[in-house]
């Protein structure tokens, strides 16, 4: 006889920081592509994926995508579908990164920041969006029915700011670094 699988449940506190967290990074994501469509296209023709009539296409289909998904994410009748397909589409970004950087293109934008933010993509992107993709898939996992008290309101906001701030923060750095990498190629200062 098999032992019985048991899941672990999310703690509705971690669970709804995890989740804000998914929500933000598609939501700002989507922003930052609809905000500046023509770069994002420039972007995304760099990555050499698609062909240029597929392109097209997909430059208005992956931000409204992301914004789906954010949505989804938010609606518990759709939560479990919405984690899925997050995880997935991450992952498919950490391929196409792991596709251009081994066929050597290493100066592609990854059209990860705002429009504002260009940066060469860079082996530690894929990682990245390995971890974002296995926070995602957490997002299935079944959530206690404890209900949330005051304190889990202190305990999000304070999560959600900290964890807002610690990625911004450690994007910049890696993104500096990748400029300064760029540079270095170019034996610009």
């Amino acid at each position: 006889m098999m032992p019985h699988l048991t899941l672990p449940m999310l703690d509705p506190a971690i669970g709804g920081l995890l989740l804000g967290s998914v929500v933000l990074l598609f939501a700002t994501a989507a922003g930052h592509k609809l905000r500046d469509l023509q770069h994002f296209a420039a972007v995304f023709a760099g990555y050499q994926i698609a062909s240029f009539v597929s392109r097209r296409g997909l430059v208005w289909l992956i931000p409204a995508v992301e914004l789906l998904l954010a949505i989804g994410l938010l609606l518990p009748a759709t939560r479990a579908l919405a984690a899925a397909l997050a995880a997935a589409v991450l992952l498919g970004y950490a391929a196409a990164i792991a596709i251009n950087l081994h066929a050597g293109r290493r100066l592609v934008d990854c059209g990860c920041g705002a429009p504002d933010q260009r940066r060469p993509i860079a082996g530690w992107m894929v990682w990245r969006n390995v971890l974002l993709a296995l926070l995602a898939s957490l997002l299935l996992l079944p959530w206690t029915a404890r209900p949330l008290q005051w304190t889990d309101a202190i305990t999000l906001g304070g999560g959600w700011l900290t964890i807002a701030l610690l990625y911004a923060a450690c994007e910049r750095l890696l993104g500096e670094l990748g400029r300064t990498r760029v540079n270095g190629i170019h034996g610009t200062s």
